[in-house]
């Protein structure tokens, strides 16, 4: 049996690469049905995150996966070889045990990543492509990721993406008390988000999602307003903070939404943070005077904060891992 992964991550590609090379979750069900179509493919999972794409897949030739991530999307081989890696056998279990445990995470010791992968792994048993190996790596993973929480104290003091922006904003804004705050989207980032958001007490807090009844489900948690996508453009004025994480395969914010808006507002400034892959915000919108726009990868910086004073306790996560 050949246990392969093959993948990139925020340390081997930057975030322009990885947004064409993510899958969407409605996406994932019919390209492994295809991936596992192909001759000598016999198993195969997608963990496809903000920070990372990985194939993982039980299968004989490389390189024939490689052809088939770049043709499904869309992408010339040549353009994304020089970021991806590759791991086969005992490697590639290793890379999955230190990924299930937040050791290859831009947040050291985060535990969102196991959700992920357990959503990954959900996925491919739905569609009939997690095999005998597949399930037991994943399964492993699981245990070791465990074994590292249980064991370690890897994920304390860590700084996660929510809370870098709040960090962030508070650069911008004397005080998130007197903000309002508007959230895109509805999903696990968001909830987060808006709980560290809300710990701040804004001015006011909304939440805009493609379906009302999703977002009003988490408006009613954090005492905030929900409100459609449609309402966007004729009420981006209001906020001063924007986060959004959305799994929207194009942008929704748009540069000439935000040049409105900023007129509207008379140029007070507008702190955007866009932590999906692909991106939320059109890029363009950084250009814009008065615009604060970060991305996953601006806050690399924040959320390393405190790294070095876990050194051990990555050491000791290493040794486990390795065990």
């Amino acid at each position: 049996m050949n246990l392969l992964v093959l993948g990139l991550n925020y340390q081997t590609a930057p975030l322009a690469v990885r947004e064409r090379l993510s899958f969407n979750p409605d996406e994932l069900a019919d390209a492994l049905a295809d991936l596992v179509a192909l001759r000598g493919v016999f198993e195969a999972a997608i963990v496809s995150t903000c920070n990372r794409t990985e194939v993982y897949c039980h299968a004989r030739d490389a390189e024939q996966v490689m052809y088939w991530l770049a043709d499904n999307r869309q992408q010339d081989l040549a353009t994304i070889t020089s970021h991806m890696y590759f791991y086969q056998g005992e490697d590639a279990a290793e890379h999955a045990y230190r990924v299930v445990s937040g050791l290859d995470s831009m947040v050291v010791g985060e535990t969102q990543i196991v959700g992920q992968f357990k959503d990954a792994e959900r996925v491919a048993r739905e569609v009939g492509t997690l095999g005998t190996l597949l399930n037991g790596v994943f399964q492993r993973a699981f245990s070791a990721a465990k074994d590292v929480r249980t064991r370690t104290q890897i994920g304390a003091a860590s700084v996660s993406m929510a809370a870098a922006s709040v960090r962030l904003a508070e650069r911008i804004f004397p005080s998130i008390a007197d903000c309002r705050v508007l959230f895109i989207g509805a999903g696990e980032m968001i909830e987060l988000c808006a709980t560290y958001f809300v710990a701040q007490k804004p001015k006011s807090i909304a939440i805009a999602n493609r379906t009302l009844e999703r977002g009003q489900l988490l408006a009613n948690s954090v005492g905030g307003e929900a409100m459609v996508l449609a309402d966007l453009p004729s009420r981006m004025a209001e906020f001063d903070v924007v986060i959004t994480s959305t799994a929207a395969s194009l942008p929704i914010v748009g540069k000439g939404m935000v040049e409105r808006a900023l007129k509207a507002r008379r140029h007070r400034p507008i702190f955007i943070v866009d932590l999906a892959v692909p991106r939320d915000v059109e890029s363009e919108v950084a250009d814009l005077s008065d615009v604060y726009l970060f991305t996953v990868d601006d806050l690399a910086d924040v959320v390393q904060q405190g790294l070095a004073s876990r050194s051990g306790e990555v050491e000791s996560a290493e040794a486990i891992i390795a065990e």
